[in-house]
C-alpha cells in the first residue's frame, strides 16, 4: 500500500469550488477500488463460491471498523452540530439497537453466503495484508487532521454506482447467495449519496489554504490505496508462487576455486 504523499507548503493559488472538486472526485474516479481485477471478476461472475466467500469474510473486517473511525473523527470535530450529524454515520453500521444496522447487514450477506456469524465475528480468516490495510486507515483517521480524515471518506462519491453494480451482478451470476443478503448493498446506494454530499460540502468549507486543498487530495487517494490493497491481498491468496532453485553451495565453491568446507571431526 503506497504511503500518504505529503503535499508542499502549498504556495500555490487556492483552487476555485468547481477545480477543488473535481480534483477530489478525479481520484476515485482514477483509483477507485471497482477498477481492481478482483472485483472486475467478481462483477463478471468470474469468481468461484470460495473466493466470494473470502472476499466477504476480509471485507467484513473493514466494515466493523468503519464505525470505529468514524468515532476517533467525531471526537475531533469542535462543533455539536457536526458531532449530531457525524454520529448518524456510526448508528448506520452499529444500529441503534441489537438487529440493525450495516454490520448486522452484512452478518446477513454472510449467512445468505453459507458463512456462519461466528465465523465472521472470529476474525480467525482476515487476512495479514487486511489487516494492515485496515489498521493504516484506522490510525490514518486517529492521528491526522480532521479536515484529512474526513476526506478520506469521500470514496464515497464512487459508492452508490459501484452498489448498483453489485446487486445487479449477484443477482445475475451468483443466485446461490439469498436475495435478502444483499440488503447491506441496497441501504448503502442511498446512504453514500448523502454522506458523500455532506462529507464534500464540509472539505470545501474548510480547505482554507492550498496546502490543505492538497492535503486532502491526498487523503483521498490514500484511501482509494487502502481498498485496492485489501484487494491486493484477497486476490493474492490465488496467486501462484514461482519455486526458487536452491543455490548449490558446492558449484559456487567450485568456481570460485574455494576449497570445500571440512568435514567435522569423526565424520566418516
Amino acid at each position: 500500500m503506497s504511503t500518504l504523499a505529503v503535499p508542499h507548503a502549498g504556495t500555490g493559488e487556492l483552487w476555485g469550488p468547481e477545480e477543488f472538486t473535481a480534483r477530489l472526485r478525479a481520484v476515485p474516479a482514477e483509483r477507485y477500488h471497482d477498477r481492481h481485477p478482483f472485483n472486475v471478476r467478481m462483477h463478471q461472475g468470474a469468481l468461484t463460491p470460495a473466493e466470494l466467500r473470502r472476499w466477504i469474510v476480509n471485507r467484513f473486517h473493514y466494515q466493523r471498523h468503519i464505525p470505529v473511525k468514524d468515532a476517533l473523527i467525531l471526537a475531533k470535530f469542535d462543533d455539536s452540530a457536526l458531532r449530531r450529524s457525524w454520529l448518524r454515520r456510526i448508528q448506520d453500521h452499529d444500529g441503534v439497537a441489537d438487529g440493525e444496522g450495516g454490520i448486522e447487514r452484512w452478518l446477513r450477506l454472510g449467512e445468505a453466503a453459507g458463512i456462519s456469524r461466528s465465523r465472521l465475528t472470529s476474525g480467525e480468516e482476515v487476512l495479514p495484508g487486511v489487516r494492515l490495510a485496515v489498521d493504516g486507515y484506522v490510525n490514518f483517521c486517529r492521528l491526522r487532521p480532521v479536515l484529512e480524515a474526513v476526506a478520506a471518506s469521500l470514496t464515497e462519491l464512487a459508492a452508490p454506482t459501484i452498489m448498483r453494480t453489485r446487486i445487479d451482478a449477484f443477482e445475475r451470476h451468483y443466485p446461490w447467495i439469498e436475495a435478502d443478503g444483499l440488503a447491506y448493498f441496497r441501504t448503502r446506494i442511498g446512504q453514500g449519496r448523502r454522506d458523500s454530499k455532506e462529507a464534500l460540502a464540509l472539505v470545501l468549507a474548510r480547505s482554507r489554504t492550498r496546502q490543505e486543498q492538497e492535503a486532502a487530495v491526498a487523503a483521498l487517494r490514500f484511501k482509494c490505496e487502502v481498498l485496492w490493497s485489501l484487494l491486493d491481498a484477497v486476490a493474492a491468496v490465488d496467486t501462484p508462487v514461482v519455486p526458487v532453485a536452491p543455490v548449490d553451495n558446492a558449484a559456487d565453491r567450485g568456481r570460485s576455486g574455494a576449497a570445500p568446507d571440512p568435514a567435522p571431526q569423526g565424520a566418516a
